[in-house]
């Protein structure tokens, strides 16, 4: 009861104090997030997750295809009674649901490793060449002076 009436004071405030703020407020901070969202690095960025969910997201299917493909086979099987075709569909849909899991979070990781990639390759492009570690070509003492 106590979280029923948490959310209707909460409700009541912030359309209060939504109100007090106005259309024209609301309108003003839609074009501000407008004008940073349509800028050329946001979109670069939006694309490139885009890009990397779709092709990520892509071996999820194939990972629920495969569990629903097990746990057919385990519950159809002929010769053995209903308790056990049951509890080896079980055991197959918890083994399946584990491979999808599985799946999905080496999806997340390649996403966020390939992020972190990109971020480094930034980091080095935009430090200046005073700060940027030496190759070990440019220090090698040069012969034949």
């Amino acid at each position: 009861m106590k979280g029923k009436i948490g959310l209707v004071v909460g409700l009541g405030v912030g359309y209060v104090l939504g109100t007090r703020a106005g259309r024209e407020r609301y309108e003003q901070i839609k074009t501000q997030w407008l004008k940073v969202w349509d800028l050329d690095p946001v979109q670069e960025q939006v694309d490139k997750v885009k890009g990397y969910v779709g092709d990520k997201a892509a071996a999820v299917p194939g990972a629920i295809w495969t569990g629903v493909q097990k746990v057919v086979k385990s519950a159809s099987g002929g010769d053995k009674t209903a308790g056990q075709r049951l509890d080896s569909a079980v055991a197959a849909g918890r083994k399946a649901a584990d491979d999808i899991v599985d799946a999905t979070e080496d999806a997340v990781e390649e996403v966020k490793d390939a992020a972190k990639k990109d971020g480094a390759k930034k980091d080095d492009a935009k430090k200046p060449a005073a700060m940027k570690p030496a190759s070990p070509a440019s220090t090698a003492p040069k012969s034949g002076s």
